[in-house]
């Protein structure tokens, strides 16, 4: 394990009984073992959310730089609307 350094947390009532009971059953050797399970995985959900938001950034990005042009609201409406016209009339399934 890299160097440590002790640090001093204030918790619930209700977490350090949950930190305990895990010891207890033998699921973690100490209390330290659970608090760093918790944070390597606080720290992999950070990790995943950050790429889940370069994700949508990526995304946005090659929207705006999309060359086609942007539709107004009514040319919109008209696209679903034939849209929808067409799978009604094709029974909805891609087949006319």
């Amino acid at each position: 394990m890299p160097s440590a350094e002790k640090v001093s947390v204030t918790l619930t009532a209700e977490m350090v009984q949950a930190i305990r009971a895990s010891v207890a059953s033998g699921e973690y050797a100490s209390a330290s073992e659970v608090v760093r399970d918790a944070l390597r995985g606080w720290q992999r959900e950070r990790a995943e959310d950050a790429e889940r938001l370069d994700a949508v950034r990526a995304r946005i990005h090659r929207a705006l730089d999309d060359p086609r042009p942007s539709l107004s609201e009514s040319e919109v409406d008209v696209e679903l609307a034939t849209f929808f016209e067409e799978a009604a009339t094709s029974g909805g399934d891609g087949t006319a």
